[in-house]
């Protein structure tokens, strides 16, 4: 039984590297977009942009918005589509520019419908 060990390891290891593999942005060199035109692109969306990175063949941006809160962008490089949004509101910020839904007055927690 000790001698499957090692393998099983060794499978469950491959199966993990697979699984997170398809977050990667597959995109040809040659169909990026520029760093400026990143930069620009999240300014436009009202993020000031501090730490621009690539990581896993995507832009990481790494700024705040116009409310102060702290936003993490992960943008596809060829189209400049935001794959996936975090943001660490501040203490009594109003959600309601992400969560359109979202009715919470700042100082106050949105309540659930």
């Amino acid at each position: 039984m000790k001698s499957y060990l090692p393998l099983a390891v060794v499978m469950v290891l491959a199966g993990m590297g697979t699984a997170q593999a398809s977050d990667d942005c597959r995109r040809p060199m040659a169909e990026w977009q520029s760093r400026d035109a990143v930069t620009a692109h999240v300014t436009g969306l009202g993020i000031t942009p501090e730490r621009l990175r690539i990581d896993d063949g995507c832009y990481e941006v790494r700024g705040r918005d116009g409310d102060g809160n702290r936003v993490s962008l992960t943008v596809d490089p060829a189209t400049l589509s935001v794959l996936a949004l975090e943001v660490r509101f501040a203490e009594g910020a109003d959600p309601s520019r992400y969560l359109p839904d979202a009715r919470g007055r700042a100082g106050k927690p949105a309540t659930p419908r």
